[in-house]
């Protein structure tokens, strides 16, 4: 077993979110498992004029007020995201808000964007060096008016993180997913990107909008229409969700929260697919949910996704997964006679 693996054992023993807690801070202070050879150039892709190493990136969710972006940028992501950070610093739900629930491969979290607030986010991502990190941002819980929340996190970090992405899909804030309704989307997308751009004197960034995979025909195809017709610059499908599957089997299955890891896999690749053939595929996705093996990240790859996001899987089973999706995720794709990820972007629609 590697030093990393040891570490990671000693933290499965550990509360849930005492061991969140300690690999972030792992992770700020230089600890970790850090790759050691450079990406097969076959991962390498290119989106929003940005150039990704590979297209594994790690979720929003883990490193929630940029603390440890730095070491998951030098475990081997192509990309670290950020976040959720709302403008004021806030607690978040009572605990305990995080499960494991490992017989079904998944975790159910109620955190409700426990944040530091956007100033100490955008202060550690001020010096960041070199890597893509993106922001996510979201509202305060008792805020009176939510697109006043997102468009000053978004004039805080837009200068300082590489894309945005606005999240309207967390379940454990009241009323968050109100905001996917298509006029209310719209006003969102148009008023955060004047912030990140006008508002601020700032270069533009990529806008991305995260969404929930419980969505009903019509509010897809609301998604659809104002990410195209807003010119939104990307989509990430898909958050936690709020059905619990007649097959979980852990003592914990019934608490409250969005449940993430493997049976939100199925669910949220077909959303994937669904979004990619609304949008003709002319808007970037990027595939998150369930994903926990190489097999997994190509199979979103070909529904649609460009890059793809882990979080839960890495939690479970620990920091050798990532090395082995991208080896995974080579062969995969020279099997199919692939040259490239971009290549195979989509691949099950033509």
């Amino acid at each position: 077993m590697s030093i990393a693996g040891l570490a990671f054992s000693l933290l499965r023993g550990l509360d849930p979110e005492r061991a969140h807690r300690a690999a972030v801070w792992a992770l700020r202070q230089g600890l970790g498992p850090w790759q050691v050879r450079a990406d097969d150039p076959i991962l390498a892709t290119q989106l929003w004029g940005l150039e990704f190493p590979n297209p594994i990136g790690l979720a929003a969710g883990f490193d929630k007020d940029a603390e440890a972006y730095r070491g998951a940028l030098r475990m081997g992501f192509g990309f670290v995201e950020t976040g959720t950070v709302t403008p004021r610093p806030q607690p978040g739900n009572d605990r305990p808000r995080l499960f494991r629930l490992p017989e079904d491969g998944a975790v159910i979290n109620r955190y409700g964007f426990n944040s530091k607030g956007i100033a100490a986010a955008a202060e550690r991502l001020a010096s960041r060096g070199a890597g893509i990190v993106g922001a996510n941002i979201g509202r305060n819980k008792d805020s009176v008016d939510a697109l006043s929340d997102y468009a000053a996190a978004a004039c805080r970090l837009a200068p300082v993180s590489d894309y945005l992405v606005i999240n309207v899909s967390s379940p454990n804030t009241p009323g968050l997913r109100a905001l996917q309704d298509r006029t209310q989307l719209q006003q969102l997308v148009s008023m955060v990107r004047v912030a990140a751009t006008e508002g601020c004197s700032g270069e533009p960034r990529p806008l991305l909008v995260k969404i929930a995979p419980d969505l009903t025909p019509d509010d897809k195809r609301d998604i659809a229409a104002v990410a195209t017709e807003s010119h939104v610059d990307g989509l990430i499908i898909s958050n936690t969700t709020i059905e619990r599957p007649a097959t979980l089997k852990s003592e914990y299955r019934t608490e409250a929260g969005g449940l993430s890891g493997a049976p939100l896999f199925e669910p949220s690749t077909a959303l994937l697919g669904e979004m990619y053939q609304l949008t003709g595929g002319r808007i970037p996705l990027i595939g998150a949910g369930g994903v926990a093996d190489g097999a997994g990240a190509y199979a979103k790859i070909r529904a649609g996704a460009s890059l793809v996001q882990i979080y839960t899987a890495l939690a479970l089973r620990g920091p050798d997964l990532l090395p082995r999706i991208k080896r995974d995720l080579v062969t995969m794709l020279r099997g199919d006679g692939f040259g490239s990820v971009s290549q195979a972007v989509g691949a099950d629609h033509r």
